[in-house]
């Protein structure tokens, strides 16, 4: 057995760092784009997008989709008020579209009626409980909280899908098998 953890680690603790990066980051995962909805002020509900690549399903009865957000982010402070978000699946021809979500968004454009039209420039319409959905997602969820868990650096939060969509009734059909956008399809890496 070799210092740092196991037999399969090298001794030298930044190459083992080094080492363990490089296989977290060759770990397949998407790239989505998550929305999230507070509580009301005033009969406005705070909005936010957000780029996330730790997202997926991970039960089926009922339906979970877990996301995992930084703890001191915006997004996880609306999702503690809200108890909502969205994860928007995009298409790999959309990549430069995820890094307008990298930073909260404070561009929101709202219709005299107060509804939302557009965040960071892009069309966005509300999910019926409130979060955003970019209008050029490929399909998307919608997931009422019912589980957290704090884990350090984040905070993961599980969802049951309690609504969803998509761009045009074949965007998503079976055995189509649309580009979906991922990690691998831009020069981001995130985590590890």
């Amino acid at each position: 057995m070799t210092e740092g953890g196991g037999p399969w680690a090298p001794a030298d603790d930044d190459a083992f760092d080094r080492l363990r990066r490089r296989v977290l980051w060759a770990m397949p995962s998407g790239l989505f784009v998550l929305g999230s909805a507070g509580a009301a002020v005033a009969g406005v509900r705070p909005v936010n997008l957000m780029t996330a690549n730790w997202v997926g399903q991970v039960a089926t009865s009922p339906k979970m989709v877990a996301a995992s957000v930084e703890a001191s982010s915006r997004t996880r402070a609306l999702l503690d008020e809200g108890g909502v978000f969205t994860v928007s699946l995009l298409s790999r021809e959309d990549r430069a579209l995820v890094r307008r979500f990298v930073k909260p968004v404070a561009d929101i454009e709202r219709s005299p009626r107060g509804e939302l039209v557009a965040m960071a420039a892009q069309e966005v319409f509300e999910a019926p409980s409130g979060p955003p959905v970019l209008s050029a997602a490929l399909g998307w969820l919608e997931c009422g909280v019912r589980h957290r868990l704090d884990l350090g650096s984040h905070v993961l939060y599980v969802g049951e899908v309690i609504g969803a969509g998509e761009r045009s009734g074949e965007a998503l059909a079976p055995g189509t098998h649309p580009d979906i956008l991922s990690m691998r399809d831009t020069k981001m890496n995130y985590g590890g």
